[in-house]
Formats: structure tokens, C-alpha cells, sequence
């Protein structure tokens, strides 16, 4: 999983299988972190189910030889009076007893096992769930920008839920393993061919089980694409976001043919394995089958002989019985539960991949104020996987405390220089300095704590208002005057006085509560974003494209008065809006072609002045 190892190939067969049990130990110290307590609580109680079977068994042996011999007492007692007058019945009610407290006991124990079964499995699952958002906190932007990091992470993500129940898996096994293995001692004492014969017969069901769980993870591994695509159609189908232009373009008959052709395939592949694995284990358990009545067949001759006596019949063919049914289970269940071990490799490769951005083992202070600020140096840098430059030969300066512009057409390079100068990405070559020393030298997020930047793709939150804005500095959440003060500086007040419930009020239709602000609207408490962070650099891409002129205007008015002192970089199509900036740097193919103020600029032939004009012509 880690970017810079080869990714793991697509599992071939039984022998893969059975080396992803090395998943079990570590995914049991999970489960023991994740409770202790619980987890005792859960291997004591299934210790004592697993007893229990066979203790059971024996008691109901003892009572029926011992009701055999009563019943064969000369001159035994007619009725229940002359019984209890003999004393012959005590130990019989003893037994009887001792069942009954055997059976309240394992009826007491297998609630408490579902109570702390469930229990674990859901703390498991919020221990997992938060590790992985912990572990995907530390990784790089451009591991969640590669398709192949997204299929790992989505099979990843499916097993915090989809393979818990291998805890139950696990305990269980363990449990009628020591079931199996007292049922086998008392068989043991009888016939151990008995014991051997009952293996034998179902090793190839367990075989064939297991040979047809590695194709059906096979499948799943090698459509995981196909399974996130599906997914992504079943969303977009019925989705807020999407619902407008669904309905507009008549995509619905689109989206689910696409889903329905997508689900046949998956749908055909699964049925032809399900099919094969129906007819061969059918066949192998038939084996399995004659095995059994071959041992019963030596028990009863055994009885008729009087080698056996009656309470040893049932003793032995019930024995036998659940024996048969117990190691068929754990053979199946061992099948099953090297299968969810296999799928426990994409949760771990996912835990074990390391960020790709190297961290200073001494990392510099960031500086406080910001005294000569950024400078490009010589940088070249391409997107992982690509063999085109997004930017290269790349130098010039952004200046302390001054208002810098970013102009080009789509694809000069824009976006990736804010990738880089907040080290989202580190350049291929060159170097970025702040006052003099290479970003790689700070701790990333100490850097970033004084960057704030809203991009054009901003996120829309569905929280509360004043969540969306607080996300700038989460840290200062519950400080409302702050998240109240950047509303204003964001001219998102307004916006916000209009909601029924204010800064408590939940925005976006994805529950059931919220209210959809239109496109300028949340740009404006995106931008109120950027100001709660309050950091020395101010960075804004595109930050009025859904903004009609008039607010547009006030935006920007209100970005100079709060950009005073700041470093600020601001990226536009709008020569309206980049005209403010202190000095502008025009970028074409990665490279910088111009730089210089608006009218500097505007006055010489070349990229700026045509795309001025072009766009002042579109306003005559």
C-alpha cells in the first residue's frame, strides 16, 4: 500500500489463504485494545459453553444407565412412593438436577456471549473506524489523487465493517475447538479409529470449501473497481447534489442501465462459482455422510453385542453426532475465516502505508511575522504517473506583506503552485524558501497552521454554519465571537441571519433538518473560512466564481482592507479582481512569461494584454 512499493498483486490460491492467517494474532490485538476487559469477559464465558456439550452428554449417559439398572432391580418398586421409600431414586434426582443447573447455565451463557460479542464488535468497529481517519490524516494528497490508492482504500474502508464478524468468527472457532477436542477424548477412550475415520471423511469438503472461497475472493479482489463504480452510480442516481441535472438530461435510464450492466457481470461471475461450489461440495459432503453412518453402524453392533451398554450408545452416536457436525463447522468456519483473514490485508497494507512527503527530523520554526517571504527557485514538478511537467523552470517570489496575482489559462499552473506552496506536494526539482529556508525543512503542518486557502472546489460541509466556518481553526470552535467575526469578514452575516436557526442551523439537503444555500451563498462562508483561520497568508482560488458583480465588488474590497499587512495570493480569470493586486505573475505552460502590475502589464504586448482585452470586449 505504501506508494513507493509495488502494489500487491492479485491473490492466486489456496496457499495465499492460508498465509493470511498471519492477520489473525495482530487483528486480535486490536480487539484486546480495543477492550481488555470485554475480551476476558468473552474468552471465559465461551471456554465454559465450549465444556458444557459434552458435560451435558455424560449426565444424560448416567442417568439413562442408571435408569437401565433401576428398572432391572428385582423386585423393583410399582409406584413413585415405594420408589422414594427406597432410596434408589436419590441419585437419579441428582442428575436430573444437575442437568437442569447445566442447562439455565448454558441458556445464562449464551445471552452474556451475544451481550459482549456485540458489545466488542461495535466498539471494534469505532476503534478501527477512527484509526483509519487518524492513519488517512497522515498521508499525502497524492495518494488520494491516484485511482489505485482508491481502490485499495475502498476495500480497506469495506473491512472496518463488512469483516468484523471475523471476531465472532474467531471465538467461535476457538470455542468448539475445545469442544471438539473434549467430545474427542471421551471418543477417544471407546475407539480412537473412531475420531480418525470422522477427519478423514471431511477433510475434502473442507478442501473444496476452501478452494471456492479463494475464487470468490478473487473476484471481489479483481472487481473492486467495478464495485466502486456501481456504487458511485447508485449514488449520483438519487442524490441532492446530482438531482438537478439527473432530472434535467434525462440521466436516470442512463444510470441504472449502466448499474444494471455493471451488476450482471458481477451477478454471472458469482452465480458460475456459486454453481461449481454447490455441485462439488454436495458431492464432498456425501463422503462426509457415509463416514459417519460407517461409525454408527460400529456403535450400534457394538451395543447389541453388549460391549456397549445402552447409556454408552447414546453416549457415543450422540457424541458422534455433534462431533461430526462440530468438525464439519470448524473445517468450514477455518475456510471462511482464512478467507476474512485475506480480506484483513487490505485494512493492514492500508495501516502500514507511511506518507510519501519526507518529515525533518529537526524541523525549523516557522517564521513569526513573516519577514521576506516565498521564493520559487528553478522548480519543476509532475502529478505521480505522469509524464507531463504541470510546471517547470519555475522562479519568482511572492514578497511579505504584499497582494499577489496569479493569471494564466486553464492548465498554466496556478492550482499546482498553491499545491506546492502549501506542500501538499514537494517539487521535482528546485526548491521553495520561506525567508531563506526550504519548505521541506518545516513541519508540514506547522506551515500549513499559517496558510489559509479556499479553492474554487471548496468542500461543503453538512454541518451547522458555524461549523463550516469554524473548519478554518477548528481548534477555536467554541470561540463564537471568532467564527462570528469571520462571518463578517466574509460578508457570510448576512447569510447566516437569514437561517431559521442562525450559526446552529445544519446547511446542505443531506439530513433531513438542513437548508440549501445557493452557489454564492456557500462561497461566501468559504470564504469566511479563510479569514477564522487568520493565518499570515491569505490564499484564494477563484473565491467569487459563483458571485454576481455587485458582491464580487464588495469581496474584494473587503479582502483588501483584511489582506493589509498579510501575504496574500489570489488567483482569478477576472482582470476586474486581479487589477487590485500589488504585482501579478502570468503563467503559460508551467512556465512565468510576465509579471509586473495591471498596468505595466496592461500597456505591453503579450499574454496579459490579450486576455484583458478579449474579456473587456465581452463587457462592451
Amino acid at each position: 500500500m505504501n506508494p513507493h512499493a509495488p502494489r500487491r498483486r492479485q491473490p492466486q490460491g489456496v496457499r495465499e489463504r492460508f498465509a493470511a492467517l498471519r492477520n489473525v494474532p495482530p487483528f486480535l490485538r486490536l480487539v484486546w485494545l480495543t477492550s481488555p476487559g470485554l475480551t476476558l469477559a468473552l474468552v471465559a464465558l465461551r471456554l465454559a459453553r465450549a465444556l458444557m456439550p459434552v458435560t451435558a452428554l455424560w449426565i444424560a449417559k448416567l442417568i439413562i444407565d442408571e435408569v437401565v439398572r433401576l428398572t432391572a432391580l428385582p423386585g423393583a418398586p410399582e409406584t413413585l412412593d415405594a420408589w422414594r421409600a427406597s432410596g434408589e431414586l436419590a441419585p437419579v434426582l441428582w442428575l436430573i438436577a444437575a442437568e437442569f443447573a447445566l442447562a439455565i447455565a448454558s441458556d445464562v451463557a449464551n445471552r452474556l456471549v451475544r451481550l459482549c460479542d456485540s458489545l466488542l464488535q461495535e466498539r471494534l468497529v469505532i476503534d478501527l473506524s477512527t484509526r483509519m481517519m487518524d492513519h488517512a490524516a497522515t498521508l499525502d494528497l497524492a495518494d488520494f489523487e491516484d485511482s489505485g490508492f482508491q481502490d485499495r482504500l475502498d476495500r480497506a474502508r469495506r473491512q472496518t465493517m463488512g469483516r468484523i464478524p471475523l471476531l465472532s468468527q474467531v471465538m467461535t472457532q476457538a470455542q468448539d475447538l475445545v469442544t471438539v477436542l473434549s467430545f474427542g477424548a471421551g471418543l477417544m477412550l471407546y475407539n480412537p479409529w473412531l475420531v480418525v475415520l470422522l477427519i478423514v471423511a471431511l477433510v475434502p469438503a473442507f478442501l473444496g470449501e476452501a478452494h471456492f472461497n479463494a475464487e470468490l475472493y478473487r473476484m471481489n479482489w479483481r472487481r473492486t473497481p467495478e464495485t466502486r463504480e456501481r456504487d458511485y452510480l447508485r449514488m449520483i442516481a438519487a442524490s441532492a447534489d446530482t438531482a438537478k441535472e439527473v432530472k434535467l438530461f434525462g440521466l436516470a435510464p442512463f444510470l441504472r442501465d449502466r448499474y444494471i450492466a455493471l451488476s450482471r457481470r458481477f451477478l454471472a461471475e458469482n452465480r458460475e462459482i456459486q454453481k461449481r461450489q454447490t455441485g462439488w461440495l454436495g458431492l464432498l459432503t456425501a463422503i462426509g455422510t457415509a463416514g459417519y453412518y460407517i461409525a454408527y453402524l460400529w456403535i450400534v453392533v457394538r451395543t447389541l453385542t453388549g460391549a456397549l451398554t445402552i447409556g454408552d450408545l447414546t453416549f457415543l452416536s450422540g457424541s458422534f453426532l455433534r462431533l461430526r457436525a462440530l468438525i464439519e463447522g470448524l473445517l468450514t468456519g477455518f475456510s471462511t475465516t482464512t478467507s476474512q483473514a485475506m480480506y484483513l490485508d487490505d485494512l493492514f497494507d492500508f495501516l502500514a502505508a507511511r506518507p510519501r512527503l519526507p518529515l525533518p527530523a529537526n524541523p525549523v520554526p516557522v517564521p513569526q511575522p513573516i519577514r521576506r517571504g516565498f521564493r520559487f527557485e528553478g522548480v519543476g514538478f509532475r502529478y505521480p504517473g505522469s509524464d507531463r511537467w504541470a510546471v517547470r523552470h519555475l522562479s519568482f517570489e511572492i514578497r511579505a506583506g504584499e497582494t499577489l496575482a496569479l493569471v494564466g489559462e486553464n492548465g498554466a499552473g496556478k492550482t499546482t503552485i498553491v499545491k506546492l506552496l502549501t506542500r501538499l506536494y514537494d517539487p521535482d526539482e528546485g526548491r521553495i524558501t520561506l525567508d531563506g529556508t526550504d519548505l521541506r525543512d518545516f513541519d508540514p503542518d506547522a506551515l500549513r497552521a499559517q496558510i489559509g486557502v479556499i479553492f474554487q472546489d471548496f468542500v461543503r460541509y453538512s454541518m451547522t454554519a458555524g461549523d463550516n466556518i469554524a473548519v478554518g481553526r477548528i481548534e477555536a470552535r467554541e470561540d463564537a465571537g471568532r467564527v462570528a467575526r469571520a462571518a463578517r469578514a466574509g460578508m457570510a452575516e448576512g447569510v447566516i441571519a437569514k437561517l431559521p436557526e442562525g450559526y446552529g442551523q445544519m446547511i446542505g439537503k443531506r439530513f433531513w433538518h438542513g437548508v440549501e444555500l445557493s452557489g454564492g451563498e456557500w462561497q461566501k462562508i468559504a470564504i469566511a473560512r479563510a479569514y477564522m483561520r487568520d493565518s499570515q497568508v491569505l490564499i484564494l482560488d477563484e473565491p467569487t466564481a459563483a458571485l454576481d458583480a455587485r458582491a464580487e465588488v464588495e469581496v474584494f474590497d473587503r479582502f483588501n482592507e483584511l489582506s493589509a499587512g498579510r501575504t496574500a495570493v489570489l488567483i482569478s480569470h477576472r482582470f476586474s479582481s486581479v487589477r487590485m493586486a500589488d504585482r501579478i505573475v502570468v503563467l503559460a505552460d508551467g512556465r512565468v512569461e510576465d509579471e509586473g502590475t495591471h498596468e505595466a502589464l496592461a500597456a505591453r504586448p503579450g499574454r496579459y494584454r490579450e486576455l484583458f482585452e478579449l474579456q473587456a470586449a465581452g463587457y462592451r
